[in-house]
Formats: C-alpha cells, structure tokens, sequence
C-alpha cells in the first residue's frame, strides 16, 4: 500500500484535528512593530476549512510553543476550545490532552512543521506537515499539502480528511 492509500485509510478515522501554529497556521515569520507588539497574519482560507471540519463533527485543537494573545483570539473567533499554548514538548501537551479526554491517538490528525512537532506527528493515526515544513518532519508524516503554512495548508489538509470521510461534497452542496 502507498502512502497516499495509508494517508487516506488513517484520514477516514480522524475525529479531532491538532494543529500547530506559527508555520502552520502562520506563515512561520515573526512580525514585531517597533513598540515591541507581535503581529500575525492568518489565512481566512484555513478559517473556513477549521469551521468545515468542526460542522462535520471534527473537533479541532492547537499545541504551540509559544504563546499569544492574538492566537487566543482567533481561536475564539473560529470555536477552538482545546488551545495549549507555550508547551515546547507537543507530544507530552497531547498525551495529557488524549489522557484528559480518553482520545484515541490512531483517530488524531496533526499538522506541524519542524522538529517540536515531529514527535506528535509520528504517534498520531494521521501524521501531516505544511508544503514548506522541514524535510525531516516530512519523511516522518503521511500526507504533505501542496500549500505552504500560512497559506491554506491547513484548508488543503481539512479538505482532504473531509473527502477521506465522503463529507466534503455534502459540506460544499451547502454554499450552492
């Protein structure tokens, strides 16, 4: 079986999607203004992809390194209850999240991109990373997107596991 059959067969099961944030979520830059403020940019494309998933009956979840108020904020905006910021082990955050909420890691989704989160990526069912993540984390993930973090993987990622399901037309017939 290939990789893309296997990507598809642990997609099916997905029923929580974790992601990462800055180089998932965010382009991975930094944006600092002078008075010292940190800015980031969100794509609204991923926004819409989080709320298809959470319409499907996904529940969707962050673990970052670091931690942020506008973060904060736009999960609050899109309904993401399961927010853990400032955790640099993202393995030890999930395992205490699954151990909180009897998940089950072969139905967890998560999408990073660099070595804090290649830990999380390997013992989760479906192991995802950003077009432009690093090449080490990719070797260990089951799907890649096409798209760069910051700019719709994690919409290209959504889309993917909800067309695994056989719910991503259904959810599409929705804006016609």
């Amino acid at each position: 079986m290939n990789q893309n059959n296997r990507a598809q067969l642990a997609a099916r099961r997905v029923k929580l999607f974790i992601m990462d944030v800055d180089g998932v979520l965010t382009d991975g830059r930094l944006y600092y203004a002078e008075d010292g403020v940190e800015l980031k940019a969100f794509h609204i494309q991923d926004g819409l992809g989080i709320k298809l998933l959470q319409r499907s009956g996904i529940e969707v979840g962050i673990i970052t390194g670091r931690t942020s108020k506008l973060l904060a904020r736009r999960a609050a905006e899109l309904g993401i209850e399961t927010v853990v910021q400032g955790r640099e082990d993202k393995l030890a955050a999930l395992d205490e999240l699954a151990g909180q909420r009897s998940w089950d890691l072969e139905a967890i989704a998560y999408i990073g991109d660099d070595l804090p989160d290649l830990a999380a990526i390997r013992q989760v069912g479906l192991g995802m990373t950003v077009a432009n993540g690093s090449n080490i984390v990719a070797e260990h993930a089951l799907w890649r997107s096409l798209r760069p973090g910051g700019q719709g993987a994690v919409r290209e990622a959504a889309e993917f596991i909800l067309d695994a399901q056989d719910k991503l037309a259904d959810l599409v017939a929705t804006y016609l």
